[in-house]
């Protein structure tokens, strides 16, 4: 007796993209639902344009004066009478940069740099964004 075997080859293999599909979505849902789209708060200063401005590598004090006059030492608010007196208590030879808003007025900006210089403080810089040639 002689069996027969009956050996059907499926010539068109075909691959099922739906679970592809939805493993792609689910995937997408997940990184939009746990990535944070709140921008990190700071202080708003559009700094003005110089072309002869160098690039500051060391460690300094930052003054912050924003276009509605308020003062910011190392990014934490503080009236002028707190920033003349934690710059008093600083170590004489640090440096200090000033960051300025372009639309403050150069009164408020001198005025810092001559307290600054009044005190010992020697090195005193403004802040500026370099502008292309």
């Amino acid at each position: 007796m002689r069996f027969r075997r009956s050996l059907q080859i499926e010539t068109s293999a075909v691959i099922d993209m739906v679970p592809l599909v939805n493993c792609i979505f689910l995937l997408l849902i997940f990184f939009l639902a746990t990535s944070n789209f709140i921008s990190q708060p700071g202080i708003k200063i559009n700094l003005p344009k110089a072309i002869t401005s160098e690039v500051m590598q060391e460690n300094t004090i930052v003054i912050a004066i924003t276009s509605d006059n308020r003062f910011y030492l190392n990014e934490t608010p503080v009236t002028l009478m707190e920033l003349k007196n934690k710059l008093e208590k600083a170590s004489r030879s640090e440096h200090v940069l000033i960051k300025a808003d372009r639309d403050v007025t150069l009164s408020k900006v001198v005025n810092i740099w001559d307290f600054c210089r009044a005190i010992g403080i020697k090195q005193v810089n403004i802040a500026t964004n370099q502008e292309m040639k």
